[in-house]
């Protein structure tokens, strides 16, 4: 029995070249191709999902991302298979597509092996995510880790926010009724503790905490 495939890529060379590998592998039907996610949402309420086994998506396309596809087609039906296949490796990305259970997560410049595996992992229940996908993954799973671990005073957080402010340090010690001394320690001791490199590396940590608003 083959399985049945559906593929969704808004980039038209992309789109073809995967319905060529599949359309030359013989356990493998492709029963739907589309350049857009809503298509393929109108097309799996149209049929019942259990007909369909897989479905292969990009992530950035118009109107609807792969994100948003992935979200939907699970909530229509939880065991319905979603394979990402992206240029596009952003860790937060990446997070929110594992939180909603998508299946496997591939890099477009994969090889048609890897591609070919990872499908087959999927449909025999596995997950498959690409050694570059998961490395990113734990990278940014590390690095949120720490950052939780970080705990800044109070002091310290007005410091570094009237640094992201573009407040001098003369400026900083006056606002704060603190010698320059210590308002050059705290900004040293701040730089080793958030573990940046200078003043833009504290200023991108105020805005990410969201200390200050753009």
């Amino acid at each position: 029995m083959k399985h049945n495939l559906i593929i969704v890529d808004d980039h038209k060379m992309f789109l073809d070249g995967l319905r060529s590998i599949f359309e030359h592998e013989n356990d493998y039907q492709i029963c739907f191709t589309s350049k857009s996610a809503a298509a393929v949402i109108k097309y799996v309420e149209a049929n019942p999902p259990s007909h369909i086994d897989l479905v292969i998506t990009d992530l950035s396309m118009p109107e609807i991302d792969g994100v948003t596809l992935n979200t939907q087609l699970k909530a229509m039906d939880s065991q319905l298979k979603t394979l990402v296949v992206s240029m596009h490796y952003d860790p937060e990305v990446i997070d929110t597509l594992i939180e909603h259970d998508v299946d496997g997560y591939l890099s477009k410049n994969a090889q048609k092996e890897e591609l070919l595996l990872a499908v087959q992992t999927l449909l025999k229940g596995g997950k498959y995510f690409s050694k570059e996908i998961k490395d990113i993954y734990t990278h940014h799973k590390f690095t949120q880790k720490k950052e939780q671990e970080v705990k800044l005073t109070r002091r310290e957080i007005d410091v570094i926010t009237l640094i992201a402010k573009e407040y001098t340090t003369k400026e900083i010690a006056d606002k704060l009724y603190l010698s320059k001394h210590t308002i050059e320690s705290y900004r040293k001791n701040l730089i080793a503790k958030l573990n940046v490199r200078n003043l833009a590396g504290l200023t991108r940590y105020a805005l990410k905490k969201k200390y200050i608003q753009l």
